[in-house]
């Protein structure tokens, strides 16, 4: 059953890819203007070498063959056109781990913290500190990451002074940046926790443990954490996606020198073999966090079958 469960996921996996390959490359040919095109005019002799080495100057079915055989049978990202002498694998290699020590730290933030307020909220239902949480989260879920960052940065960079306003390299120049990317899905995971929770909590065997007198932290955490995990963990595959898509802000406001920074630039410059690269890259890593959270379900809930 696993297994062809994982034949079924890798088959769809390599669809999913040439799907997304094939809808990009045709957006990116139909952009008007190319990667080549500058303020400052290239001279013609030079524009058509450039062509030429990219294979620009053939017939754009031509061109979709050749980057489709480069990309899918040679696993080559190929060169990109607007670094010098860099190929897209190289910079993927750069940029990689520091977007992905970011995108880790905000969301172990985001689940932990979210999961920790969510049960005390679901706990101490109706009381001052359970409405405080719920009015913080709805804040948090409100608010996009953007703003979140304006805000800590003058509060805890040029108020405070405690930590730095951008770079990369330290602890400190991480917290802010995992904070403001984490801090709206930490409010999300908080409110499905809090819900999953009290819903947990109004089962029959949560009422014969306390009958039994098991104590209250006992149930909360033992017999009512586990099977509230279950929608915690259903929103992480788009949590992820959304870590994604706003670390490519949140990177741009702290100075950091991840891949958001360099899909941003490919964007604007038209670099398509760099654009085309992030992109499938961004894909692999969704469809993998989504194939995780499958396999999880069956470990938090037995009676979940993997098709």
């Amino acid at each position: 059953m696993m297994i062809a469960f994982i034949i079924k996921r890798f088959f769809w996996l390599l669809v999913t890819l040439w799907a997304v390959f094939t809808v990009s490359f045709i957006l990116m040919r139909s952009v008007p203007g190319g990667p080549f095109d500058r303020e400052k005019a290239v001279a013609p002799e030079i524009k058509r070498n450039l062509e030429r080495r990219y294979n620009l100057d053939k017939p754009v079915l031509v061109q979709y063959g050749l980057e489709l055989e480069r990309v899918f049978l040679h696993g080559d990202l190929g060169h990109c056109m607007n670094i010098a002498d860099a190929s897209v694998n190289f910079v993927i290699r750069q940029g990689l781990p520091i977007s992905a020590a970011l995108g880790i730290l905000a969301m172990t933030f985001a689940v932990s913290f979210g999961v920790l307020t969510g049960v005390v909220a679901a706990a101490m239902r109706g009381s001052p500190l359970d409405v405080g949480l719920r009015l913080a989260a709805t804040a948090g879920i409100a608010l996009p990451n953007f703003v979140v960052a304006g805000v800590c940065i003058l509060l805890f960079v040029f108020w405070l002074s405690l930590l730095p306003a951008a770079g990369w390299g330290s602890l400190s120049q991480l917290v802010l940046p995992a904070f403001c990317l984490g801090a709206p899905y930490a409010a999300e995971v908080a409110r499905i926790s809090r819900t999953s929770m009290l819903d947990a909590l109004s089962h029959d065997y949560i009422r014969t443990a306390r009958a039994k007198g098991v104590s209250r932290t006992r149930v909360v955490l033992v017999h009512g954490l586990r099977n509230s995990l279950l929608p915690v963990v259903s929103f992480l595959g788009p949590a992820v996606a959304g870590i994604l898509t706003g670390s490519l802000i949140v990177e741009q406001i702290f100075g950091i020198p991840g891949l958001g920074v360099y899909f941003v630039k490919s964007a604007l410059q038209r670099d398509y073999t760099l654009s085309m690269g992030v992109v499938l890259l961004y894909t692999l890593v969704l469809y993998t966090m989504n194939f995780l959270v499958d396999l999880s379900y069956a470990y938090l809930d037995p009676r979940v079958e993997l098709e």
